[in-house]
């Protein structure tokens, strides 16, 4: 996997893995965290969680600009991790109020910023060297393979970790307890019966008080979670300790860009004598912006985050050579781009939990358990992996290990499948490991196709796999709305009654099997391949030399943007039909892709 690259992808692969452990706890659980602990509607869940997600990308601008500045790459990185072990820690404690839990959630996303953009401008930096240059996008590749690693074992350790605190409570698991437990505190639930019948059958007994029941069922679940949150701090020890052993085999390009910011110095006298010009034209953008997207949208974080972008746009436009520009442009131009594609996919930790908590079955058969279990998923895994070795190597070696794997494996899972009842309970977190899971199963598959179709000089180019990647993109939510298609939407099971709102949960004949979420997060797995990493190889190449810090800042900040227009669906999550919900995502898919073909010449010369 690493063969022909440099050491350093090695270190950076295994650093960001658990850092990316812990980031994917957050998306598995931060909302239903953040609904269980402190009774939230998903509206305002999604406003925190746009927030937080927002927070994490917008501020690697600011570690962008504080490496670029300082030249201290690698000293900024550790930084990051450093601060985002704390803000784990401060999460991680039972008890802690909505405030205190805010806090702690800006802490991990100013730490990530510190981070994440500046690790990947490192990994472009190694293969700036003529040595690597041709294997610059499947290094991005493999890097991002790092990332799902740590992604994938999170929802089953969140998972296992909420359910063991549970049961050392008398309890188990059902994820459409908590939202009822807070509705019946409030008196605003409709139908009492249901939430008898579910506080018995998670206790094993007769309830008769449903008010302590209800208070004992929030702690316990909303501990859990933060029991979760510790382990996710643990991960960051250990993505701390690999950096520091091995970060010698990192570059050092503080000399490197010294010598490239000497050479434009000449061409950038004119434009540093218009410096306060670039800066008041960048303010005054931000502000105008701000306040026309607060007074459409009544949303001052948005206002805030479309508004930094313009800013950031004019103040880039101005500060760069004339020479400069057409590469400044260029990224610009899939920077605009980005938002829409993390605006729709980032909805899997927001909506499309939802559906998976509310819309998918509760239980699932035996073979199908499989894959919400950790051990047979492996299992599983090991087998199809053995069967792929057996029929693609050509070494009789290799090809006895993959007979052994396919066999041995393949009866490890039928044992599991035989230990599985007919019926068996799934828990919503768990649909958050299959994007990781593809994306670790299918990066060497595209890797390998790639690399076919570039030995017959018939590889797409970089632009054109980005919009190849929003068209699956698309695909992938059409799946999802005709899993949606008659099932009750969530705005028909409230009513108002002497003035106040009730809710009912939803019934189990509109519950759909997992296998169309499944489906849906298979589909915009090869649209992130196509175009996260490739997006972030292309920065890479494109971005200016003394700009490469703080233009992976802006791929980050265009995808703040984008996360920030993540509450168009908490909001309408209440209000429209699902399919109208998922056509919103489609359309802005569609969109997207249109324009990035109508300016593809212009991208694919930058890149050269």
């Amino acid at each position: 996997m690493f063969k022909g690259h440099p050491k350093g992808l090695f270190v950076a692969f295994f650093a960001n893995m658990g850092e990316r452990f812990g980031f994917y706890t957050m998306m598995a659980i931060l909302v239903l965290f953040l609904q269980a602990k402190f009774g939230l509607t998903e509206q305002e869940a999604g406003g925190y969680y746009s927030w937080f997600y927002f927070g994490i990308y917008a501020l690697a601008l600011l570690g962008g600009i504080l490496a670029d500045a300082t030249r201290k790459y690698k000293f900024v990185i550790l930084i990051g991790l450093i601060v985002m072990f704390l803000g784990y820690s401060i999460i991680a404690v039972p008890g802690m109020t909505l405030t205190i839990t805010l806090i702690g959630l800006f802490t991990i996303a100013l730490g990530n910023g510190l981070f994440k953009g500046n690790l990947q401008a490192v990994v472009g930096q190694m293969y700036d060297d003529p040595k690597y240059s041709k294997v610059r996008d499947s290094a991005f590749m493999v890097f991002y393979m790092g990332i799902n690693v740590g992604a994938f074992f999170a929802p089953f350790v969140a998972t296992g970790i909420r359910n063991w605190f549970l049961g050392t409570q008398g309890l188990v698991h059902d994820g459409s307890l908590p939202a009822l437990c807070h509705a019946f505190n409030k008196g605003t639930l409709a139908d009492v019966s249901v939430f008898q019948n579910l506080a018995d059958k998670v206790s094993g007994m007769h309830v008769i008080d449903l008010a302590a029941f209800s208070q004992k069922y929030i702690d316990a679940f909303a501990k859990g979670y933060n029991y979760a949150f510790a382990i996710a701090a643990g991960t960051m020890v250990i993505s701390l300790l690999i950096y520091v052993i091995f970060n010698k085999h990192l570059p050092s390009v503080e000399k490197t860009i010294e010598k490239e910011a000497d050479k434009s110095n000449v061409r950038t006298k004119a434009n540093s004598t218009t410096s306060p010009i670039a800066l008041l034209l960048a303010s005054g953008l931000m502000l105008t912006t701000s306040a026309i997207f607060h007074f459409l949208f009544q949303d001052i974080g948005l206002g805030l985050a479309v508004g930094l972008f313009i800013g950031f746009i004019a103040w880039i436009f101005q500060i760069s050579t004339k020479e400069e520009r057409p590469r400044v442009s260029s990224l610009i131009l899939v920077f605009f781009v980005v938002i829409f594609f993390w605006m729709s996919f980032h909805q899997n930790g927001l909506t499309l939990t939802f559906f998976a908590r509310d819309y998918t079955v509760k239980t699932v058969d035996a073979f199908t358990n499989v894959f919400f279990n950790l051990e047979s998923i492996l299992a599983f895994i090991g087998t199809v992996a053995g069967l792929v070795i057996l029929l693609t190597r050509k070494e009789k070696i290799a090809r006895f290990i993959g007979l052994g794997m396919f066999v041995g494996l393949g009866a490890l899972t039928a044992y599991f499948i035989s230990g599985y009842s007919d019926v068996n309970p799934i828990a919503p977190e768990v649909f958050q490991s299959f994007n990781p899971l593809f994306i670790v199963a299918l990066t060497f598959p595209v890797m390998g196709i790639f690399a076919w179709l570039r030995s017959k000089n018939m590889e797409p180019s970089t632009p054109k796999k980005i919009g190849i990647g929003m068209i699956i993109a698309a695909v992938g939510f059409a799946i999802i709305l005709v899993a949606s298609l008659n099932l009750v939407s969530p705005h028909e099971l409230q009513y108002v009654e002497a003035g106040i709102t009730k809710y009912n949960p939803v019934p189990d004949s509109s519950r759909v099997m997992p296998y169309w979420l499944i489906s849906g997060y298979l589909t915009l797995t090869f649209a992130e391949l196509f175009l996260s990493p490739m997006g972030l190889s292309f920065v890479s190449k494109v971005a200016p030399p003394r700009f490469q810090g703080l233009m992976q800042g802006g791929w980050l900040l265009a995808t703040a943007v984008g996360n920030k227009f993540l509450f168009v669906g908490s909001n309408f999550w209440g209000k429209l039909d699902l399919w109208q919900l998922w056509s919103i995502f489609i359309v802005c898919c569609i969109l997207s892709a249109i324009f990035i073909f109508s300016i593809m010449k212009r991208l694919e010369k930058a890149t050269k």
